[in-house]
């Protein structure tokens, strides 16, 4: 059982981006239209704002309103596939026999949107890039209590997925459209998670990722909810 607050929070995905947004979504959930949408991050300098992918974009966009009135505040970046659009067309340069750009290759690391994160902001708190399977939101979660327990007074924890090339479609298919979600973290006893046994039964996998299950109950104002992984069950308890 951990314990800790949601001081507040973000999201973004093609046309859901103000709290509003997301209240309507989360009342009768929807597909988002295909879109090569991108989230506005004119905070940044015109020539570093290149420099990301959408997936990036979408981290920064959900993470810098939270931060943006702290000079110092560490991180817990969480991705299940990571940058697959960047990735996809370094191996498409390989196949080619195409040289690969060593900019391109440095970005699409999993752990690139951190590191660009760090420079941007001038942050030398600690970061983490975490890549995990369907409940990588609660690991994410777990490796931001235990800054928290190590006395942090503040974590931001974003998760961020983007939509994976066609030629991915027939292995990935857990993300239903690009989402990012950033949670910025605080001591307290408001919320607890705790993770439970149970039977590996893929019926009852969650019919939306954890992160938009978790905007669901954040935007309808819930205290409970519990998804399931495989044989792992968490779940969710507001205690105010």
């Amino acid at each position: 059982m951990i314990y800790f607050n949601i001081d507040q929070w973000q999201a973004w995905a093609p046309g859901i981006q103000s709290h509003d947004d997301w209240a309507r979504w989360s009342a009768a959930p929807w597909l988002p239209p295909l879109s090569a949408a991108q989230p506005d991050v004119a905070f940044l300098p015109s020539l570093q704002r290149r420099r990301l992918s959408r997936l990036a974009r979408m981290a920064f966009a959900v993470a810098w309103p939270l931060a943006e009135t702290h000079s110092a505040l560490p991180l817990v970046f969480v991705s299940r596939h990571g940058d697959t659009q960047r990735t996809f067309a370094l191996l498409d340069d390989l196949a080619q026999q195409e040289p690969l750009s060593p900019t391109q290759f440095s970005l699409s690391v999993h752990n690139a949107s951190i590191g660009l994160w760090s420079i941007l902001r001038g942050d030398t708190s600690e970061m983490t890039a975490l890549a995990a399977e369907g409940d990588g939101l609660e690991h994410g979660l777990l490796e931001a209590a235990l800054l928290l327990e190590a006395g942090a007074p503040e974590v931001l924890l974003v998760i961020a997925e983007d939509s994976p090339p066609d030629a991915y479609a027939p292995w990935i298919r857990d993300v239903p459209f690009p989402y990012a979600l950033g949670l910025r973290l605080t001591p307290g006893r408001d919320w607890q998670l705790s993770l439970s046994p149970c039977a590996a039964d893929p019926s009852q996998h969650a019919a939306w990722p954890h992160a938009l299950n978790l905007l669901r109950t954040l935007s309808r104002q819930q205290v409970h909810c519990q998804q399931q992984w495989k044989s792992r069950l968490w779940t969710w308890q507001c205690q105010r």
